[in-house]
């Protein structure tokens, strides 16, 4: 988990980098480009292509315009903000599923879930500091991105088990690849030789990236994998700081700890809920 969230952390600071040059519709296209014949080699080793037989074509075209809508946002909003801040404001995408879920899925809300994610909130409040003038036009991406991402996740609880995971991944790629592919001849910019290994390691980091990620919540159960994602924080500091000579501010480091620390929480008390519902597990 810990070396999936490393190669997230990378590719996102390859693509705040990107992003100062090219239209984040162009990094997208090159990203996806490059991902999908990845995806597709990876589930030619996990079973064949035939994994990537589906039934359910229109749930894939709608699961990838979310995808791509949340990849958009989430470069604009890597471009315009600071990289620990903005990974501080995407950190709101779990406390999102968790209260969508509601309304979305029929879920139940426990008490210390709520709370805790009341508490996310208000560390997203803390880090933006809305009282300071209108919300930037970065931050309020970076929020949508998380918004859209939650819708993606939900999708993924609500029909993951009856599609195989190479389906899910690789249509999820392949969509926002059409899109950006369609709109290409209206932001085209001839990338320099270094923008090239870029947009080369972006596609690659996002596949590895998928590939551990996948793989620690395969060994290890959700509530535990998913708090180590958190550690992307301090790759997002120490990248800033390296590249771009970026440091948060105290605000940044408050909010973060509570928006850290109730997505914790929640992790905890979904594995305590889970082993008294599966005492056998």
């Amino acid at each position: 988990m810990c070396i999936g969230v490393f190669f997230l952390a990378l590719g996102d600071a390859v693509a705040k980098w990107l992003g100062e040059v090219h239209s984040p519709l162009q990094i997208i296209f090159f990203r996806t480009l490059i991902s999908l014949p990845l995806i597709a080699l990876l589930a030619h080793f996990s079973g064949g292509l035939r994994k990537l037989g589906t039934r359910r074509p229109g749930m894939h075209a709608v699961r990838g315009l979310i995808y791509t809508g949340t990849m958009v946002f989430f470069v604009v909003g890597l471009t315009l903000l600071p990289l620990a801040e903005a990974t501080a404001i995407a950190f709101v995408a779990p406390l999102f599923v968790t209260l969508l879920s509601v309304p979305l899925l029929g879920e139940r809300i426990a008490p210390p879930v709520l709370a805790a994610s009341l508490v996310g909130f208000v560390g997203v409040l803390v880090v933006v500091r809305p009282g300071e003038g209108a919300f930037h036009i970065g931050t309020l991406s970076m929020i949508a991105a998380a918004l859209f991402y939650a819708l993606m996740m939900i999708t993924a609880r609500r029909y993951g088990a009856r599609e195989h995971l190479w389906a899910m991944v690789f249509y999820v790629t392949l969509v926002p690849f059409i899109v950006t592919a369609v709109s290409l001849p209206w932001v085209w910019q001839m990338p320099q030789l270094w923008h090239w290994a870029g947009f080369i390691a972006s596609g690659v980091l996002g596949v590895a990236a998928t590939v551990f990620i996948t793989l620690a919540f395969r060994f290890a159960p959700a509530a535990i994998a998913a708090p180590f994602d958190y550690t992307a924080m301090l790759w997002a500091v120490i990248l800033g700081w390296w590249f771009w000579g970026e440091m948060p501010d105290i605000w940044v480091w408050v909010g973060s700890v509570l928006i850290v620390g109730s997505g914790i929480a929640v992790a905890y008390y979904d594995r305590r809920t889970t082993l008294k519902r599966r005492p056998t597990s």
